[in-house]
């Protein structure tokens, strides 16, 4: 990407892992020069896979020249098209029924930063020193958070942690919709639950803090999973935003 000097630029690693107790990986991910995304696919039967799938090849458009002012409504659009692929699906396999999946995406243009966000996946922005989670889960548990009605350590800790309230399933859903203003020196990561529900936020925190490389430090998180337990799919995308490399000027005719 380029700011309005055209001056910044995206370097990012993404790694994915199956987990320790999964025989499939549900996730798909997409990590382009303007377009990072995340998708969590939920339902059996390869149904989880292809919902996931699905959703990213709807976004793949994305990855291209989109004007500022348009990210957002790109965004939205793109994520529409998505669900009605969704349907088209099941109604092409009835045995996909049920099957859906979240979605966390970024999209850049210039400086300016997009994000659709639907079901538990996460997004985080790493800027001077803090880690900041920039997306809202939606899950009952978050729900009864936000409420008062449960601690942030029964939160972690609760049962149904991983009900959703919102999914990509060809129904209905509102998708949150943010625009950003990205820095240089800024980090972000995007994840599936595979990793923050079982890597606490500190540990998190130190690698993205101090480890420079974001292939490396995407290794580092998908361990983190893998220490806990990796009871689920696993999967992140680390993109830092750095100088953009020279263009060299042509040749005069």
């Amino acid at each position: 990407m380029g700011d309005a000097q055209g001056t910044l630029a995206v370097r990012c690693a993404m790694q994915s892992d199956i987990g320790l107790h999964r025989e499939g990986n549900e996730d798909s991910a997409y990590a382009g020069a303007r377009l990072l995304a995340v998708a969590d696919g939920m339902g059996g039967h390869a149904g989880g896979e292809v919902a996931s799938a699905a959703v990213i090849e709807a976004l793949h458009p994305l990855d291209t020249e989109v004007p500022a002012g348009e990210l957002l409504s790109a965004l939205d659009h793109a994520v529409r098209r998505a669900s009605s692929a969704l349907r088209e699906i099941v109604l092409e396999d009835p045995s996909l029924l049920g099957m859906g999946t979240t979605l966390t995406a970024l999209l850049w243009s210039g400086s300016q930063l997009g994000l659709v966000h639907i079901g538990d996946s996460r997004a985080y922005l790493v800027r001077d020193g803090e880690v900041f989670q920039i997306t809202h889960d939606h899950t009952l548990v978050q729900s009864l958070l936000d409420e008062g009605k449960i601690t942030a350590g029964e939160a972690a800790s609760h049962p149904q942690r991983s009900l959703l309230l919102q999914a990509l399933s060809g129904g209905h859903f509102e998708p949150d919709l943010q625009l950003h203003e990205a820095r240089l020196g800024d980090r972000y990561l995007l994840s599936s639950d595979g990793l923050h529900q079982v890597a606490d936020a500190d540990s998190m925190a130190r690698v993205l803090l101090t480890i420079a490389d974001p292939d490396q430090a995407a290794k580092d998180l998908i361990a983190l999973a893998i220490d806990g337990g990796g009871p689920d799919n696993i999967t992140c995308i680390v993109a830092d935003v750095v100088t953009a490399p020279e263009t060299p000027a042509p040749d005069p005719a």
